[in-house]
């Protein structure tokens, strides 16, 4: 698999199979995900891999505790704008359509949101920290490291989602994962195998063409 392909294939899994992940391939990934860019090489991500006992735990603790706890950043800025709110509120429309939940069944749609604490069924979760003094520039890197380790698993017949539901479980995260406390959680992404079968996996979310978002100058053609 080259590069443009493990791009298109990477998409976010919200279905997964229960075959568990080798630790040793899991291993692979992350040391192969640390050649990611950084700043002045800071390498400023921490990761903590869960799987089976451990990971078990830390979904107990999330369904007893259903409402989260206070985050320590806002995943979406207050007041979202638009072209940024028509994007969000579109990406839910197309996920719930996929699973042929109307908009007027909150019951259904409480539910799914509650996967994510789950981890889709993912035998495998990550978890992204970083120090709290670093600033937006060691946030983009750990963003960066986390694409690396989603590409990477694709290549390797891997599904991935990337989940910033997890910022909503500071607490229980760095109580869990035993973070030291000048580290704060940033992410999780659940690691398995995708369920085909899932109709909530013939999702793929749209993108806004070239046109909207690029520039391009001087070029000779």
């Amino acid at each position: 698999m080259n590069v443009s392909e493990a791009v298109e294939r990477r998409v976010s899994i919200r279905a997964f199979r229960p075959d568990p992940v080798p630790g040793a391939v899991v291993r692979e990934i992350l040391q192969a995900a640390a050649r990611a860019p950084s700043g002045g090489n800071l390498q400023p991500w921490r990761v903590h891999a869960l799987a089976g006992a451990p990971l078990d735990e830390l979904k107990a603790r999330v369904r007893a505790n259903p409402f989260g706890e206070e985050p320590e950043y806002d995943v979406y800025p207050p007041n979202l704008w638009e072209p940024f709110r028509t994007r969000r509120f579109q990406c839910g429309e197309d996920l719930y359509a996929a699973l042929g939940i109307p908009r007027e069944d909150k019951t259904a749609r409480l539910t799914q949101l509650a996967k994510n604490g789950e981890l889709f069924g993912a035998p495998a979760g990550l978890f992204f920290s970083l120090d709290r003094q670093v600033g937006p520039p060691q946030w983009a890197d750990v963003g960066m490291f986390m694409q690396t380790v989603m590409l990477l698993a694709a290549e390797r017949g891997l599904a991935t989602c990337a989940q910033e539901y997890w910022a909503r479980y500071p607490k229980t995260l760095a109580e869990v994962l035993a973070l030291p406390e000048d580290h704060m959680i940033f992410s999780g992404m659940a690691l398995g195998y995708a369920d085909e079968t899932a109709p909530i996996n013939t999702l793929r979310t749209r993108r806004d063409p070239f046109e909207v978002w690029g520039d391009m100058r001087g070029f000779d053609d």
